[in-house]
């Protein structure tokens, strides 16, 4: 069966959001559980070093979405390019790549305070942001279940938001378990194997190992990774797309010069011998949603879950 998806297009540099893996599905907070976060919220409002937050700039989307699910977007004067959802952070000036930041048009937009997720850079422009004595937090990305939860606690103390980031952890946190557990129903035996492609250069299919956003979030999503004999992204040959004998093969829906028609794809040899081939079986998603393990991750679970296995 045909299994195409085509969601919101995003721009071709956001084609490298590189991230981590899948966390296994936890059971709700017991009470004991829910006072333990209580006592960590206040532990890190006492704790953490008390920003000036007027005028911020956050650098990721992931970060970004965080802190507009906080409600505390008027602070924000300006946001990196991955910055796309929602559609009113668009509206702010941007100031480049997360990962090819310009310290000049930062400091141009005259900001108090920079929040930025750890991989940002590259080093020599947070040199220099330092250097201008410039605050610049980072915050740690693991991208699993416990790592989006972190994220929202760590951005959220460092606007002095307690009581809206608790309100917002335990939201995220019901609603990711409830899509995990929903994902893991299926049995091992019947989950199907995806094939994560970034892209498709002269021939040359990148694709994703394990230690990856996209390895996470199909692992989530209750199917399969078809690679795994190494971590991060790496050229597939086409051996070595073949042993893997994808079922289906997952893209990210983006224009431009790293976009990659269906047509294209299936026609590209070694892919054209795959089950994933032979059932048209492709799944298109939105880059930012698939991959950015923040707010919204437990829709795109449940997303990738219906486009693979037709729900």
């Amino acid at each position: 069966m045909t299994m195409f998806r085509n969601f919101k297009r995003i721009r071709p540099w956001e084609v490298t959001l590189t991230l981590v893996v899948m966390a296994l599905p936890l059971a709700p907070a017991s009470p004991i559980a829910g006072f333990s976060s209580l006592v960590r919220h206040a532990h890190a409002a006492e704790t953490t070093k008390k920003l000036d937050t007027t005028r911020l700039v956050s650098v990721g989307g992931d970060v970004t979405e965080i802190i507009y699910a906080l409600g505390e977007e008027k602070r924000l004067i300006a946001r990196d390019s991955t910055s796309l959802y929602p559609k009113e952070a668009t509206t702010l000036p941007d100031v480049g790549y997360m990962r090819a930041l310009s310290p000049e048009g930062i400091l141009a937009v005259n900001p108090t305070a920079i929040i930025a997720v750890e991989g940002s850079g590259p080093p020599e422009a947070l040199a220099v942001l330092r250097n201008a004595s410039l605050p610049f937090e980072t915050v740690p990305q693991t991208y699993d279940r416990d790592g989006i939860l972190k994220k929202i606690d760590v951005v959220g103390s460092l606007l002095g938001v307690p009581e809206k980031t608790k309100a917002l952890e335990d939201k995220v946190a019901a609603d990711l378990d409830a899509a995990i557990a929903d994902s893991a129903k299926r049995p091992e035996a019947e989950r199907k194997r995806v094939l994560f492609v970034l892209s498709n250069q002269n021939g040359k299919i990148l694709a994703s190992g394990t230690d990856t956003a996209a390895d996470g979030i199909i692992k989530l999503a209750g199917a399969v990774n078809a690679i795994t004999g190494f971590t991060g992204y790496k050229s597939l040959t086409d051996e070595a797309i073949i042993d893997a004998k994808p079922d289906v093969i997952l893209i990210m829906d983006r224009e431009g010069p790293l976009s990659m028609t269906n047509d294209d794809l299936l026609k590209q040899p070694a892919i054209s011998l795959t089950p994933a081939a032979s059932h048209k079986a492709i799944v298109r998603m939105d880059g930012l949603h698939l991959l950015g393990f923040g707010p919204r991750t437990a829709s795109a679970v449940r997303e990738l879950n219906a486009a693979v296995y037709g729900g």
